[in-house]
């Protein structure tokens, strides 16, 4: 039974790190991520824990000082326990828990085998993480302590952590992927429950609530048993006396919660991966008359083939939301922004023009900004049709103009109002947004017709759909950040500041000063606003060619 398990654990492991390590991009981003997040905490641990180590050898603690930092430690440990059953909980229910050709996987071993050997690799990615943040930290403490007793029990107490928290996670996880995906009352509105779910996560992140239930369960769990790894890496900190108690008992509880949990995780594995998934027939029952009515409100405007390419786009993501999941990926980047507005109780003016320039961003990389790529296994029918590359480029501007259009009147007079705008400012923001989103598609055209991609990619961990190039995010990015923020240097008067900016900067530096006159910078920002009011009209011509004379070699 250990064999099989170990070897499911060893493909789950083998899988999971060829996946990050296979695709340069994930890869490149955990390292920033983990170098931006995790940096300067080690800089400053390195910097602090030696000289901690030092006192604690030096000095006893008064009673007050080590109760009170006991506490600190054992609801540091109780949020950890948390925040790793919550992580697992997500993981088994998007990765973990769908493994691939079940059929196979258990003719092949036992069930206990299968669950075992996941949770395995699941304990094992976790460790591969914490323990070497966790030996680095509590070796900088027992370098100044003089005594490798705290990178012991500091080690101790965090496996413990994972090795409990873990199968917890994955029988709870269970459940509620058998709940969205077998359950048929549950599983009809799974989107929306995900949907909400989300929302509901990010909104507390933004508005500061997750801090605030966090600190809750920081204060609530410290004497629960869940606190008890806590004492575990006491026991290894000159000047503390833990309790030998909580200590035996956070041995004795781990083990026996990683029983119980695993007992649960079997049968619940098995009833799962058993069970028939759930089957929605009505999930496009009113897809069509919702085009119906799209394509009679159209038809004595536009032109039958440009009318068709609309609909179609729009029929198509309607179907599969999943491909636009990057068009919200910027709004991850707001999220402080959220907390700062409802802090205030305002949208500051500049807040007020990101957000418009973000609907103007989004109005073209929702259907046009891989116009080739996204037709899939039917581009050599489509490109070899009577279509021409007017018709499918301004169908798919089409489209893109009816979803961006509403969604900028709406955005722009939502935080006009709620700004310190005045009425003319507000309605020339709004004026400005919308035209923005009609002239943005044809941009995108061009663009993610010069730098297409065909092939799908990963959007979660279990779901694949056909993006954009991150070449065409890139260029097209910049082709509107760049002509907005000259425009934002003209309208404020700034390339005399600007200029002296530089010029300060030069000099700070030990490379030969550079000096850039205002009337340079006046130049290049009329330049850049210049070529960017005429790209899209330029892009759009490129992209009717691309796809009139497109070659499939």
């Amino acid at each position: 039974m250990a064999r099989a398990a170990m070897t499911v654990a060893d493909l789950k492991l083998r899988r999971t790190v060829r996946a990050v390590v296979g695709n340069r991009t994930k890869l490149l981003l955990t390292i920033a991520v983990g170098v931006f997040a995790l940096g300067p905490i080690t800089a400053l641990g390195m910097s602090v824990l030696p000289r901690l180590g030092e006192q604690a050898v030096a000095a006893s603690l008064p009673a007050e000082t080590a109760t009170t930092m006991t506490e600190y430690v054992s609801g540091g440990f109780a949020v950890l326990w948390v925040f790793l059953v919550m992580m697992t909980v997500m993981r088994t229910v998007t990765a973990v828990a769908a493994i691939d050709e079940p059929a196979f996987l258990l003719l092949s071993t036992a069930v206990r085998n299968t669950v075992v050997g996941l949770v395995t690799a699941e304990v094992a990615l976790y460790a591969s993480i914490l323990l070497p943040l966790t030996a680095l930290f509590a070796g900088a403490f027992a370098f100044g302590a003089g005594t490798p007793l705290p990178v012991v029990s500091a080690l101790l107490a965090v496996a413990l952590v994972v090795g409990s928290a873990v199968p917890v996670g994955f029988a709870v996880g269970v459940w509620i992927r058998h709940l969205v995906t077998v359950y048929e009352p549950i599983a009809r509105y799974r989107t929306l429950l995900f949907a909400a779910f989300w929302l509901a996560y990010f909104g507390a992140i933004a508005t500061g609530g997750l801090n605030d239930v966090m600190g809750t369960l920081f204060r609530s769990l410290q004497a629960s048993p869940l606190g008890w790894p806590g004492h575990v890496l006491l026991l290894g900190i000159p000047g503390f006396d833990p309790s030998m108690q909580a200590t035996a008992g956070a041995a004795v509880g781990s083990v026996f919660l990683v029983g119980v949990a695993l007992a649960a995780a079997v049968p619940s594995a098995h009833r799962h991966w058993t069970a028939d998934p759930a089957r929605i027939d009505d999930e496009t029952v009113d897809e069509e008359p919702t085009s119906d009515r799209l394509e009679g409100l159209l038809s004595g405007t536009v032109s039958r083939p440009v009318r068709t390419v609309a609909i179609t786009a729009i029929r198509r993501t309607k179907r599969a939301p999943i491909r636009l999941a990057y068009a919200g990926y910027p709004l991850l980047g707001a999220l402080g922004f959220f907390q700062q507005i409802i802090e205030l109780g305002t949208v500051p003016s500049f807040l007020a023009v990101l957000f418009c320039l973000y609907a103007i961003w989004a109005a073209g990389v929702l259907f046009t900004l891989n116009p080739l790529g996204d037709l899939g296994p039917a581009l050599p029918a489509v490109v070899t049709s009577t279509l021409t590359g007017r018709q499918a480029i301004r169908g798919r501007m089409l489209a893109g103009a009816l979803v961006g259009v509403p969604l900028a009147v709406v955005v722009s007079l939502a935080v006009g109002v709620a700004s310190p705008l005045s009425f003319e400012r507000t309605a020339a923001l709004v004026a400005g947004t919308v035209v923005g989103t009609v002239t943005t598609p044809a941009l995108a055209a061009g663009i993610g017709s010069a730098f297409p991609r065909f092939g799908s990619v990963n959007v979660t961990n279990n779901r694949e759909a056909v993006m954009p190039s991150k070449t065409a995010f890139v260029v097209y990015t910049l082709a509107i950040a760049l002509p907005a923020g000259s425009a934002v240097v003209l309208y404020l008067e700034a390339p005399e500041l600007i200029a002296g900016l530089i010029a300060s900067v030069s000099a700070w530096t030990p490379l030969p000063s550079v000096s850039i006159s205002a009337r340079a910078i006046t130049i290049g920002a009329w330049t850049v606003l210049t070529g960017g009011l005429l790209a899209p009209v330029v892009s759009y011509r490129y992209a009717v060619e691309r796809f009139d004379w497109y070659d499939f070699e």
